[in-house]
């Protein structure tokens, strides 16, 4: 009898071990890509989606906050990108509104005259087109994944590749930057604290994070990589510029 008594008490143990398994623990991780333990957090507690890889379980009420939605995207060159779709289009805002940030993701703007906060984005919002530097309300939203710079367009949660144009001379000083739907095979984006950087392999530059915001014929701030010096033998038309991420909730 008292064998019986033990036997199904280590049952009763393991069933509740089993079932504290399904519930991730206080401050414990709850989700994330290729997270294969517990997605459910203790009572009052909620499922926090901080980037493609982590969510944790924070204080608070479940119905607050829940885990962002993913969508997997494979490129041509094979790399899978975990993006969250946008909460509607840019294009499509009421006047006046501006973008609320996706955890995980980042804003781009230059911080300085004559474009102080100005938001990176494409000429036509959430398209293939030039990269710009525009207004608040349209600001798009980025990620920096395996070298590749990546916006993320609504609706539909899919993405598009910052591109830069080849150097068609050694006498060239500066590179068109736009959207494409296929990733960038010329150079590496990355972020140097918030700061956005670009090099490549084949080409010498004096400084990776300098960059050239030049006016086209309409009046768009157009996006160029810098080949010269900063700040100096600055093409006519163009102003020289750093970009960097920024993590506030709306673009301010």
């Amino acid at each position: 009898m008292v064998k019986s008594v033990a036997v199904i008490g280590a049952g009763l143990a393991l069933a509740g071990a089993a079932l504290a398994q399904e519930t991730a623990p206080t401050y414990g991780q709850c989700g994330g890509n290729g997270w294969t333990g517990p997605t459910t957090c203790p009572a009052n507690w909620r499922c926090v989606y901080s980037n493609a890889w982590y969510s944790q379980c924070l204080p608070g009420s479940p119905a607050s906050t829940t885990v962002a939605p993913t969508t997997t995207y494979t490129s041509g060159g094979g790399t899978t990108i975990i993006a969250p779709p946008l909460p509607g289009s840019t294009a499509t805002q009421p006047a006046g509104a501006v973008p609320t940030l996706v955890p995980g993701w980042n804003f781009i703007r230059a911080v300085t005259a004559p474009n102080f906060h100005k938001y990176l984005q494409s000429e036509t919002p959430g398209s293939v087109s030039d990269a710009v530097l525009g207004e608040a309300n349209t600001a798009a939203q980025f990620q920096i994944t395996n070298g590749q710079l990546i916006q993320s367009v609504s609706p539909g949660g899919s993405v598009l590749y910052a591109v830069v144009e080849p150097r068609s001379s050694s006498s060239v000083t500066r590179l068109k930057v736009s959207w494409s739907k296929t990733p960038d095979t010329l150079g590496t984006f990355k972020f140097s604290g918030d700061t956005v950087e670009w090099s490549s392999s084949t080409i010498s530059r004096p400084q990776s994070n300098a960059w050239l915001i030049c006016a086209d014929s309409a009046g768009n701030k157009d996006v160029y990589i810098n080949l010269g010096a900063y700040g100096y033998q600055t093409p006519s038309g163009c102003n020289d510029h750093t970009i960097h991420g920024f993590t506030g909730t709306t673009p301010d």
